[in-house]
């Protein structure tokens, strides 16, 4: 059956998931994949505790950036879930809804055996289209660190790193002390 054939997922079909699942509608198919295991969130926390005190807007830092864990974002048909998103200024943080629509300036994609083909395959196309301006891959089982920048519709690689490689990644003005094998 085509993607044309099928019905196309809607917020409807998002709420009705059992509580046990992360779903997001991409190209107007429902993906709905088991919640991430420990290890992924505690990357994400770890990430989280780079980049908040260097850059979070509500740290009193310049550069006022600010960032959110698995928020669902609605960006024309498709509801997505990444990781870590960022916006410059403080637009999103007084919001209170169940989800954005804001497009983000940074994204960040912890990627597992089960995400890889889909944040790689459907949902970077999906973010460079909606005019997110950079987006990180983190591979923990691959120890690899992968940044990109949109141009015009598509991606520049601007940096890729592996294991202890200490990361100066876009769109942040700073080092990142850091090496992915302490993440």
């Amino acid at each position: 059956m085509s993607t044309s054939d099928r019905k196309r997922a809607t917020y409807a079909d998002l709420e009705s998931l059992p509580e046990n699942v992360v779903g997001q509608i991409i190209y107007g198919e429902l993906i709905a994949l088991p919640r991430a295991t420990a290890r992924h969130n505690r990357l994400i926390v770890k990430l989280l505790g780079v980049l908040l005190p260097a850059f979070d807007e509500t740290l009193g830092n310049i550069g006022g950036w600010i960032f959110l864990s698995k928020t669902e974002l609605h960006l024309g048909d498709d509801a997505l879930v990444p990781d870590i998103v960022g916006w410059r200024g403080s637009e999103p943080a007084e919001i209170d809804e169940p989800f954005l629509t804001i497009v983000p300036d940074f994204i960040c994609e912890v990627l597992s055996p089960s995400t890889a083909e889909i944040d790689r395959r459907r949902k970077l196309p999906i973010y460079a289209k909606a005019g997110i301006g950079h987006v990180w891959l983190l591979d923990p089982e691959a120890e690899s660190f992968e940044v990109f920048r949109r141009v015009g519709e598509g991606w520049a690689v601007t940096g890729a790193w592996s294991a202890d490689a200490r990361v100066r990644a876009e769109p942040f003005d700073r080092q990142l002390e850091y090496s992915l094998s302490q993440l």
